[in-house]
């Protein structure tokens, strides 16, 4: 129902009037628009006193924080330490840095958004007005009276005679913009061939030695340590090879039942076949998972699936780790690999396609249907 009577509209005001306060025009925009004014109340009945000084303060302190927060996350995402050197506990730096981010980001967008709460809940006006529905163009005179309810909202908002407040408001502003952009440094670095080449590359990492697989803890792997139908992660046995310097690198050692090594011989893409890829009855895949990266280490013996845990993509172990389900739509890279003298696995080469999710300006590679 209006607010207002429709049998007798009032007169309109003459918008060219230099005597027209802000307020008043700004009424009168709303009353054409059919909007009435129920309740309008200043949140201090006189500017400047002592509880609206110390209502700015508070905000002021909220965006102040939140400035330190986000100044906090930068810093700690450019120098905290992050690579691992082996395993490592809640003692050292490594371990909290992904919470530290979490934390400092968290918190200065917490007390970002309260600020601008405590603002508009403490500060602004209180302001209740009733609208009808109306279809209609914007005339000149409807766009004076936008500048003066945008005006008017500058003015109730108070940024002219709170200074204090918008500088702070700007100090927690400007370091959260930086927070925002500060990964995207990342992206500056030439990655150079780390996207195509991984640990198990021996001419670069190994001088042209087979590097040989590795447990997390640095032993080396022989056959008998997989069970029939068990699988384990293995890196490459170089410096920092199970670290985040060989991102790329970590491989499912894989013990098929002898029937599944029988079906995965029958379907290996020709590129597998010709380097005979397979040992045995073992497989080793690429762990990184061809969508966006997560490990792929959910393995289901009697499906013959590995599952990624982050988008349920699944992949099938006896036919070249294709995808038959979820969001990836290239298989998991096959590492072709044997036995040495002294019984140890090693790779023969590293991975004929880039392991991990797909990336710009992708080299022409073999794909999977290579069959």
């Amino acid at each position: 129902m209006s607010a207002h009577n429709d049998s007798n509209p009032p007169e309109p005001v003459d918008l060219s009037n230099p005597k027209l306060s802000r307020f008043e025009v700004y009424k009168e925009g709303l009353r054409r628009d059919d909007i009435e004014i129920i309740h309008y109340e200043p949140r201090f009945a006189k500017p400047g006193t002592k509880a609206e000084k110390r209502m700015e303060r508070i905000v002021s302190g909220l965006f102040l924080f939140s400035g330190l927060f986000a100044t906090a996350f930068v810093a700690a995402y450019i120098w905290w330490p992050w690579e691992y050197e082996g395993a490592a506990s809640w003692r050292d730096l490594q371990t909290w840095y992904t919470p530290v981010l979490g934390t400092t980001l968290g918190l200065s967008l917490l007390f970002f958004a309260v600020g601008v709460l405590t603002w508009a809940k403490k500060l602004l006006p209180v302001e209740e007005l009733v609208q009808d529905r109306h279809d209609g163009g914007s005339t000149s005179d409807d766009r004076k009276i936008a500048e003066a309810t945008v005006d008017n909202m500058v003015e109730d908002m108070g940024l002219k005679r709170r200074p204090f407040l918008v500088k702070a408001a700007l100090l927690g502003a400007a370091p959260l913009g930086l927070a925002a952009i500060a990964p995207l440094g990342a992206l500056i670095k030439d990655p150079g061939d780390m996207l195509t080449v991984t640990g198990w590359n021996a001419e670069k990492n190994n001088n042209g030695e087979p590097v040989r697989f590795m447990m997390k803890d640095g032993a080396l792997v022989r056959p008998d340590m997989v069970s029939v139908g068990g699988q384990i992660t293995v890196y490459p046995a170089i410096d920092h090879g199970a670290t985040n310097q060989f991102p790329t690198s970590p491989v499912l050692l894989i013990h098929l039942r002898d029937a599944d090594a029988e079906v995965l011989r029958g379907n290996l893409y020709p590129m597998y076949q010709d380097v005979e890829a397979l040992w045995g009855n073992f497989v080793a895949y690429s762990k990184i998972c061809t969508h966006v990266g997560c490990p792929t280490s959910l393995y289901e013996q009697q499906s013959q699936r590995l599952l990624c845990p982050c988008h349920q993509s699944q992949f099938n172990v006896v036919d070249n780790a294709a995808p038959v389900f979820g969001p990836a739509t290239r298989h998991l890279p096959m590492l072709p690999f044997t036995v040495d003298e002294e019984g140890f696995f090693i790779a023969k080469s590293d991975f004929l396609v880039p392991p991990g999710p797909a990336f710009w300006n992708r080299p022409s590679l073999p794909e999977e249907d290579e069959k």
